[in-house]
């Protein structure tokens, strides 16, 4: 499986030519050059989200994991979960209809719930599952605040531990808050009393996602993705 070739690129979204040549400058500062990985994206539609998607924050963070993804994965597309109390939507975004597709989906949803990040993992894992892929899965998993089952969110990402998926969770809005405590924590779960590895980061995007620089952000995506693979595959859990 070869990467989207900066051609295509071009050809089929040259709105995202720079996005794809900083997340290829960022895979191999981190050892990733030729590294092929599944590239999904979560995103809160809670309540909280509204001034996010409002000001394009969302859409922004869609088309960077998309610049990612094409230099990681072969087809053009990222699947896409929609969550809040359940989970809103499972959708895709591609090179060739990137522009405005976040309102787009958006315009079709109902209420704006509660944040519960379970439900959407859970739809990841069997999206993978289903699909077939070898390769292992990177989930850019963004929230701006704790699920109201925090349980049930670290039963799942330490069960998610023995399957080839990696998550990084990226959050929206002030750094310092308490919201995030439980990302905090999810992060340092430790290993291995409560998991096989290490399957899971956290970021604080700030209160104005769209300020982080592109090869920063990158450089955060991808930053803990080497270690896991290093210990996954110690384990058997990647090939």
């Amino acid at each position: 499986m070869a990467p989207i070739s900066l051609r295509k690129v071009e050809e089929t979204a040259p709105a995202l030519v720079s996005l794809y040549k900083s997340a290829g400058v960022s895979l191999t500062k981190h050892g990733l050059s030729g590294q092929r990985a599944a590239v999904y994206l979560v995103v809160d539609y809670s309540g909280s989200m509204r001034p996010y998607y409002k000001d394009g924050s969302v859409q922004a963070l869609a088309d960077r994991v998309l610049g990612l993804s094409a230099q990681l994965d072969d087809d053009g597309r990222v699947p896409v979960v929609f969550f809040s109390t359940d989970v809103d939507a499972v959708t895709d975004i591609s090179l060739g209809d990137h522009r405005g597709r976040i309102d787009r989906i958006v315009a079709g949803l109902g209420h704006m719930g509660r944040t519960s990040y379970h439900l959407a993992m859970d739809t990841v894992i069997d999206h993978y599952l289903d699909s077939g892929s070898r390769d292992p899965a990177l989930v850019v998993f963004q929230t701006d605040g704790g699920p109201i089952d925090k349980l049930a969110a670290e039963r799942y990402l330490c069960k998610a531990a023995r399957l080839p998926i990696f998550w990084q969770f990226i959050g929206f809005g002030d750094p310092g808050s308490k919201q995030f405590d439980f990302l905090r924590k999810l992060d340092e779960l430790p290993v291995p009393q409560k998991r096989v590895v290490d399957n899971a980061g956290y970021f604080p995007a700030g209160a104005d996602p769209r300020k982080v620089p592109d090869a920063e952000l990158y450089d955060r995506l991808v930053g803990e993705f080497p270690q896991w693979l290093a210990a996954a595959r110690a384990k058997g859990i990647v090939a």
